[in-house]
């Protein structure tokens, strides 16, 4: 029996001014399958979501749900249509109830009042669908990543939906939730729900994903292509239109002997304990774990962001107590890119010039105060040229520059306060494969030139790729060190048995 499938777009254009953002853009995904929707920054997937979604309307092509056509003029009218969306960044409301959120678009009313009891019988309905034990009355603030998550999806299954877009979905989650979300979405697959799944990580779409449909510069590339029937360098070499091959590094110079930076059976407010590691210039130090392995506060404590509360810190041999971010900049010459660029790394309203010179301020102000704009022209020019940032002036807001020259920006930042030893934190999420792999290259420059790296970065592939050590954390504590001889396979297995070890491994 012939299916119509459960969403269809065909030949969608969407234009902005001066922009072609879809130029025939196509896909069909069919009820009871996961589809992966694949691309490069800027191919046009957010703009097809968001037509999808009734947040914009397309300026030509059509769309049709389980084999009606449909006009998505809101995201109200792509709900009734059946079309649900859990998007990257949670669209709960923190002080409401669990079963108030799921219900929240269609709450039931008795009497004109309401009705709290039939709220929270239909609420558990789907909680237990998802086999998501929590209380429905409770409050949402508080709860873990993966448990919000989940109930983003009640929301939207609450609708009816009978397609649902997953919007880079496992960006914040630790493996076991990435699991345990994968389980849910086989689940609402086998039980008939179309799954339209965006992600940059290709190996979780080869493990969950049927089918997939590449867009590259507004237009569908592959549409609708049976992941059993692309090898991955075919589906890289589609998102971004030449051959692909295995990243390979230039070597870099040996590092200098003695370290640079030094941590001696440290322990911190956060909760460390006995965190001992000696880095060196031109050393790419890797700091491998799940998430809430203590990696990311570790590296603040380090920039006097938390205390130290035992051991000893040493930069270039000296004992040190580093009061805060300023000061490791000043004296120590540590700076740090965050994993939040937006929220911590970068001002986005204000000019690339700005936000790269920012660090600089007291070395190219005038003597009568204020900050000379011809300086930091020509200090964000310098930078912009050296790591590549495509941009249309250097006065464009960072908040109008894509995710790759964002986080370059923020690095650029670093550089230009002349650093020495660099916190380089999940440099990559987020970020497409062409651009990612440039971040690779850019990063093994800098080691090459001297600067001292510690990486942080929840990609194993990522870190076998950079990293001349991994040091393994687990519960706040270095649990295993592995030498990195850039063959991922017994790498990846030595670090993960590292992580899933029941005793720590000296």
């Amino acid at each position: 029996m012939i299916t119509e499938p459960a969403l269809k777009a065909d030949k969608l254009v969407k234009l902005f001014p001066g922009v072609r953002a879809l130029d025939g853009a196509s896909l069909r995904v069919e009820p009871g399958s996961v589809h992966a929707l694949l691309g490069e920054n800027g191919a046009g997937k957010s703009t097809l979501i968001k037509i999808l979604t009734g947040v914009y309307t397309p300026d030509g092509g059509s769309l049709e749900v389980s084999g009606h056509p449909v006009a998505l003029d809101s995201p109200q009218a792509a709900a009734r249509a059946g079309v649900g969306v859990v998007h990257q960044e949670r669209n709960l409301v923190p002080e409401f109830s669990v079963a108030e959120n799921i219900m929240l678009q269609r709450l039931p009313v008795k009497g004109g009042l309401l009705d709290r009891g039939s709220v929270r019988r239909e609420a558990q309905r789907y909680l237990d669908l998802l086999e998501l034990d929590v209380d429905p009355d409770r409050r949402v603030r508080g709860l873990s990543v993966s448990q919000l998550q989940l109930i983003e999806v009640a929301k939207a299954l609450s609708m009816d939906s009978k397609v649902l877009l997953l919007d880079e979905p496992t960006t914040a989650s630790t493996p076991s939730e990435v699991e345990r979300l994968f389980g849910v979405i086989r689940k609402l697959r086998e039980g008939g729900t179309a799954i339209l799944f965006v992600s940059h990580k290709l190996e979780e779409v080869y493990d969950l994903c049927d089918t997939v449909t590449v867009l590259r510069d507004g237009v569908s590339v592959l549409e609708s292509v049976p992941l059993s029937e692309l090898h991955r360098p075919e589906l890289i070499t589609a998102m971004v239109g030449r051959e692909h091959s295995a990243l390979e590094l230039p070597a870099r110079p040996r590092f200098e002997p003695d370290p640079i930076l030094e941590l001696d059976e440290v322990g911190t407010a956060y909760g460390h304990h006995g965190v001992s590691l000696s880095l060196r210039k031109g050393e790419i130090l890797g700091l491998y774990g799940l998430v809430g392995a203590g990696r990311t506060e570790l590296a603040k404590s380090l920039l006097g962001l938390s205390a130290i509360t035992e051991g000893e810190v040493r930069v270039r041999g000296r004992a040190v107590r580093i009061r805060d971010v300023r000061d490791a900049l000043r004296r120590h010459r540590i700076g740090y890119v965050p994993e939040d660029r937006k929220g911590e790394g970068l001002f986005l309203e204000q000019p690339v010039t700005r936000n790269i010179a920012v660090a600089v301020w007291d070395r190219i102000g005038r003597r009568v105060g204020g900050v000379s704009a011809k300086r930091e022209r020509a200090l964000a020019e310098d930078y912009v040229e050296r790591l590549g940032i495509r941009l249309s002036s250097s006065n464009q807001l960072v908040g109008r520059l894509s995710g790759g020259n964002q986080q370059k920006v923020s690095l650029a930042k670093w550089l230009a306060a002349e650093t020495e030893i660099l916190i380089i934190d999940e440099p990559t999420v987020g970020i497409d494969v062409r651009t990612k792999a440039a971040f690779h290259e850019l990063i093994s420059t800098l080691a090459a030139d001297g600067l001292a790296v510690l990486l942080i970065t929840s990609d194993l592939v990522e870190m076998v790729t950079l990293a001349d050590r991994i040091l393994v954390m687990r519960d706040f504590h270095v649990c295993g060190e592995v030498e990195n001889d850039r063959e991922y396979g017994p790498t990846s297995r030595r670090v993960m048995g590292l992580i899933h070890a029941d005793e720590p491994v000296a």
